[in-house]
């Protein structure tokens, strides 16, 4: 198990967060959804206490456990009085190496995971989200599917099929502890090997299931006969976290339409008055993640906005934004940026993501001069470089009734309409 210690002095707490390498993207195919189930399974028991006794053993400290999957690691966070933390370390210990994962609790949370997924289809966000991450990437590709699985899969997850992944997945080389406040490195060092020293565990590295994507432009509406209001997403396979000019694209997706005044959200909201807000973003990964432009619009002005949406991709390409532009957005990032990090909890989510993307170690120290050093020239180049206008797939969940003639005036490709049950 490898240790990230970050001192701060300042209050007499410590958090501490145990990541493990792996996540949604080594799941099996058809088991999509195990490791989100199992992270929430950790914390109904363990093989010594009941999930209420290891409640109220936690409640005694001061202090709970939070467990949860993303797409590469799983993750065990906690925050406590700095006396308590040798106490609430072995019980996130005893959490992580020795959960109890029985039936009636495995069942349970899984049971709850499949009512979250019908509560779901109501919601137009989530439905034109899922249907665009499956047209985009394919059902071969785990970013295909939804991070906490679909339907059919969570379905089939059994208590075995949680307690594989665990013993697969939970393994001390797979492990980094990151302790972060009032404690110092030796401390920390100490601390970690009473309460993480006795676990054992090594098998191969599972096969990371890698993205594919959709070669052509899909357009489709997802059916919400009679609603007034279209959800629209447009995009394209992205990046990855480790691309080298990652600043770069920071600054141009701000200008483009990460900021309040970014130019996708002053045109769709401003100018026009189509929405109450438009944004895009770069879902950084370790694989390219997608590209997305997000909003929601009046039915009737659908097709309007993507057509501005267009626009704005198309002008960021073609000339170099203004100085006043990029002033704008690194002042907003490089002046942000510290104030995101001024707790405990804060600077270790931050040092979590350093040891999930592989960050070099001065990236915090570095961050802002790399974004105050991005120029227009580097900005257009980004937009040129990672931004393809003529590959972004389009999905509405909207009335077909009303946008499907809007989208096919556009000229941009064959409209299809889809159905998702329930």
């Amino acid at each position: 198990m490898k240790m990230v210690v970050a001192p701060m002095r300042r209050l007499p707490v410590v958090t501490a967060i145990l990541v493990i390498d792996g996540g949604a993207t080594v799941e099996l195919q058809g088991k999509e959804g195990v490791a989100d189930i199992t992270s929430r399974a950790l914390i109904e028991g363990t093989r010594t206490r009941s999930a209420d006794d290891l409640i109220m053993a936690l409640e005694r400290l001061g202090t709970s456990i939070s467990a949860s999957a993303d797409w590469e690691s799983s993750i065990l966070k906690m925050t406590v009085m700095s006396p308590n933390l040798s106490q609430a370390l072995g019980l996130m210990a005893e959490t992580a190496i020795g959960p109890r994962f029985d039936d009636a609790a495995v069942t349970r949370v899984r049971e709850e995971r499949l009512s979250e997924i019908v509560q779901m289809r109501s919601e137009p966000s989530v439905l034109a989200d899922e249907t665009f991450a499956s047209e985009l990437y394919g059902s071969a590709s785990r970013y295909g599917i939804p991070l906490g699985g679909c339907e059919q899969s969570v379905r089939k997850i059994s208590v075995d099929d949680v307690r594989a992944y665990h013993s697969s997945s939970f393994i001390p080389r797979a492990a980094t502890l990151i302790l972060a406040g009032d404690i110092d490195t030796d401390a920390a060092q100490e601390v970690a090997l009473d309460k993480f020293g006795s676990w054992l565990g090594s098998v191969p590295d599972p096969a990371m299931r890698r993205p594919a994507s959709a070669t052509t432009r899909q357009i489709r509406v997802v059916d919400r006969s009679g609603a007034q209001q279209s959800e629209l997403r447009m995009g394209h396979i992205g990046v990855p976290r480790s691309v080298p000019e990652y600043f770069d694209v920071v600054v141009m997706n701000a200008v483009l339409g990460g900021l309040f005044s970014s130019r996708i959200n002053l045109n769709l909201r401003e100018v026009h008055g189509f929405t109450y807000g438009a944004s895009s973003y770069f879902d950084w990964r370790r694989d390219a993640g997608p590209f997305v432009v997000s909003t929601a619009v009046q039915s009737e002005v659908t097709g309007a906005a993507i057509s501005e949406v267009l626009k704005e991709v198309n002008r960021i390409q073609d000339a170099a934004i203004q100085q006043e532009e990029l002033s704008l957005a690194t002042s907003y990032l490089a002046g942000v940026f510290p104030i995101r990090y001024e707790t405990a909890d804060a600077v270790a989510s931050g040092l979590a993501s350093l040891v999930i993307f592989g960050l070099p170690d001065d990236y915090f120290t570095s961050y802002r001069s790399n974004i105050l050093g991005v120029t227009t020239e580097g900005v257009q180049r980004a937009a040129q470089t990672f931004l393809h206008a003529q590959d972004l797939n389009i999905v509405v969940a909207g009335n077909p009734d009303i946008v499907s003639s809007q989208l096919a005036a556009l000229g941009l490709g064959e409209v299809t309409v889809v159905r998702v049950d329930g």
